[in-house]
């Protein structure tokens, strides 16, 4: 008896090591989200470099705020009609690895032809183009993410963005280098991102794929059949998406507080000060998306995201009246924060609202929303920037405060 109550003990203590190293595994985080990380922090460190300096480099091409509208709503809207057809079809072919490759490759190829723009409306149609590469590869990948760590999620979707947010630091650190301490030209910054660009493909080609069975999925049905909880937490995205404009117009509103007319006018000191703030942006947000991906995880995205909407629009509130240094500081800084709870936790809860089956589609769906809304919400900027540019962020502080209005108060049906 004594014997078999040890062998029952061993039994026991073996069970608890393996469930202890399971547990262990579960919270490491997967190689393929390491590497789809790299590739990320790769590719931001390329794209980064250009953003900071892409509404002066509009400007010097006689664009304004419509254009800049236009632009910047364009980036999300081109890839959002991609993203659904690749999150279709890499659930219906059980392939994903082979959309991140080429969506990866293909934007560092358009970015080469975008140093030899001549005018605001070949930016409008390359930058188009280059967002193709984005609509083909963002879906599938997140996919793999949510596949490689099904228990934690918003942990993975968290590394991933850090590292995303960690490539856009170094991108706009170098981008402040280049076009303040080394006085390069547009053209040169934008041709040194392209050739950082192509680094990105490189990790792709390690990430190990997990074979996937092929699914009889119609695409119609697909999109219409998602479930009820999913469609309606996709109505409060919309609706966060329509205040959700593009960044642009931050940077254009710090610049109007150092100089007095437009954003070529003023010293060169003047004009990098923007850059800094958004390297300030950039640190907030690569800093605690980790720390809001693991919180998510144990109090639920619901809480986490009510938090970052209302943060978002305390933010747009502060940018409409405030003008100051010292608050624009601040002001960055939350942005970045709300940044960095929004956008790993809203794809987080789409993935915790969809199906197994159906997880690439549910994705693309939910890129196809926020970018199709992205560009009337962006023009609408636009618009009222040429008029009334304090009007831009209440317009954006009103929505914001909207979203996280009916998330409080039908969070129960979520």
């Amino acid at each position: 008896m004594p014997q078999n109550n040890n062998n029952n003990n061993n039994n026991n203590n073996n069970n608890n090591n393996n469930n202890n190293n399971n547990n262990n595994n579960n919270n490491k985080i997967s190689l393929n989200i390491v590497l789809l990380s790299l590739a990320s922090f790769l590719n931001d460190v390329s794209s980064e470099i250009i953003l900071p300096i892409l509404p002066m480099f509009i400007i010097s091409l006689g664009g304004a705020g419509i254009a800049i509208g236009l632009i910047g709503g364009i980036r999300d809207s081109i890839a959002s009609i991609f993203k659904i057809f690749s999150g279709y079809i890499s659930d219906k072919t059980g392939q994903k690895k082979i959309f991140v490759f080429y969506g990866y490759l293909f934007s560092s190829i358009v970015k080469i032809f975008l140093a030899f723009a001549r005018s605001w409306q070949n930016i409008f149609f390359l930058i188009g183009i280059e967002r193709v590469g984005k609509g083909l590869r963002d879906a599938p990948r997140d996919a793999i993410i949510a596949q490689a760590m099904p228990n934690n999620k918003g942990k993975g979707f968290g590394f991933h963005r850090a590292f995303d947010s960690a490539g856009a630091i170094l991108g706009s650190i170098l981008a402040f280098i280049l076009f303040w301490f080394l006085n390069f030209s547009f053209q040169t910054i934008i041709i040194i991102s392209a050739a950082i660009a192509f680094l990105s493909v490189i990790p792709i080609y390690l990430v190990k794929e997990t074979k996937s069975e092929k699914k009889d999925l119609k695409l119609k049905i697909s999109l219409f059949n998602l479930p009820k909880k999913l469609k309606f937490f996709l109505i409060i995205v919309a609706i966060f998406a329509m205040a959700n404009f593009s960044y642009m117009f931050f940077i254009l509103q710090a610049q109007s507080l150092f100089t007095s007319t437009n954003i070529t006018s003023g010293s060169k000191f003047t004009k990098g000060i923007p850059i800094l703030l958004y390297i300030l942006f950039n640190i907030f947000y690569a800093g605690l998306a980790i720390p809001f991906g693991k919180l998510s995880d144990k109090i639920g995205r619901k809480k986490v995201l009510l938090l970052g909407y209302t943060i978002f629009a305390i933010t747009a509130t502060g940018f409409a009246f405030l003008q100051s240094i010292t608050s624009y500081i601040i002001l960055f800084a939350f942005y970045g924060t709300a940044n960095a709870i929004i956008n790993s936790n809203q794809r987080a809860f789409v993935s915790d609202l969809s199906e197994e089956k159906m997880q690439g589609t549910s994705l693309g769906a939910y890129y196809t929303i926020t970018g199709l809304v992205a560009l009337p919400a962006s023009i609408i900027a636009g618009i009222i920037w040429k008029f009334w540019p304090q009007g831009t962020f209440i317009y954006c502080a009103t929505l914001s405060y909207a979203a996280a209005i009916i998330l409080l108060t039908m969070r129960k049906k979520l």
